[in-house]
């Protein structure tokens, strides 16, 4: 099973648009051994993502626990997978050549050149200079290692300039997503204006394409994905089924935003998993009654229960803003897709059937 261990509470930066409250709670090696048991406990393949706030503040946890389930996996046959979400900041050469070692995949969140502009140290001091170096190093490493920038509204003007300049760095996955929550306002001029980038956005992936070189900017080639493959984006949140967290207490939880809510209170490591509170509030995760009708109902992340939560509260409620976003999304992707296959039908394939 997969588990998202949050080693940490702490962390060394302070982004403007963080949803997470920041405090010195650190996860004791004894949770983190009985959650590397829970792991193994299901399943085929055993799945951990190290997380936080910051997890490379916890390098020995997670040495501890590469080198604990990989004897595991060693002696019970099952496959052991390991990644991390890091900001970079805390990146060396000798935590990369372990985790190149246990074949870590690494995101690392980045905002490329609107970095400065949210993404802060504490105290705040510019990150910039200090996660370029760091990306230098993790894609000698891990060249095949994500970017994943997030973009409040204050920083819309440089998506697309962002995207390239990430590109350059020698990133191939590049996931950009907009900033959600209490700590964010979008206005209607933000909106119109983050249309023109993801325009751009797409006339800078059509460049990329026309040379013949690779580049996947999330979401938007995942739409056109989707769309190819009939593939459903609002069938996928099935609360603490795919993924379920794991504070720093041991308490698991359906998805991160739900962390400290009772109320969705899964179990723990030690007493193990709460099968039917799991199986009644991924049950609960379906299509918001509010969507029933609408004729993008199976091109939208309008079930995902935890971008739901943060913006209205209800993980069965959309926002405004999400909807305007996805049909946005959608609307500029497809145009792309369009655009893509009439220029050449047979790369076009390769690249998204």
């Amino acid at each position: 099973m997969n588990l998202t261990l949050h080693l940490t509470d702490n962390c060394n930066m302070d982004c403007g648009y963080c949803i997470r409250e920041k405090c010195p709670k650190d996860m004791s090696e004894d949770v983190l051994y009985r959650a590397c048991d829970l792991a193994f406990s299901k399943g085929d393949r055993a799945g951990l993502c190290f997380f936080g706030g910051e997890p490379l503040l916890k390098k020995d946890l997670i040495y501890k626990a590469l080198d604990y389930c990989e004897e595991k996996s060693r002696d019970t046959g099952i496959r052991f997978d390991c990644k991390m979400t890091t900001n970079g900041s805390l990146l060396d050469e000798e935590f990369l050549k372990r985790a190149a070692k246990a074949r870590m995949k690494i995101g690392l969140s980045f905002d490329g050149t609107a970095q400065d502009i949210c993404r802060v140290f504490k105290g705040g001091a510019p990150t910039s200079e200090v996660v370029e170096e760091k990306a230098k190093l993790l894609l000698k490493y891990m060249p095949d290692s994500a970017a994943l920038a997030t973009i409040a509204p204050q920083a819309v003007p440089y998506y697309s300039e962002s995207v390239r300049y990430l590109h350059r760095l020698g990133f191939k996955d590049i996931s950009v997503v907009i900033a959600y929550g209490e700590k964010v306002n979008w206005t209607d001029k933000d909106l119109e204006a983050l249309r023109v980038q993801l325009q751009d956005t797409c006339s800078y992936l059509k460049e990329i394409f026309l040379e013949g070189r690779r580049l996947h900017v999330g979401p938007i080639c995942s739409k056109i994905k989707e769309c190819i493959r009939d593939k459903n984006p609002s069938e996928r949140c099935h609360l603490g089924v795919r993924q379920m967290p794991v504070d720093p207490k041991g308490d698991l939880y359906p998805c991160t935003s739900f962390i400290g809510d009772e109320r969705y209170l899964l179990g723990n490591v030690f007493d193990g998993i709460d099968r039917e509170r799991v199986k009644e509030i991924a049950g609960r995760s379906s299509i918001p009654s509010t969507c029933t009708g609408c004729d993008l109902i199976k091109r939208c992340t309008n079930s995902c229960g935890c971008a739901n939560r943060m913006n209205t509260g209800d993980e069965n409620k959309v926002s405004p803003l999400q909807c305007t976003y996805e049909r946005m999304l959608i609307e500029v992707s497809d145009a792309l897709g369009e655009e893509l296959y009439r220029i050449d039908p047979q790369r076009f394939a390769k690249l998204f059937c």
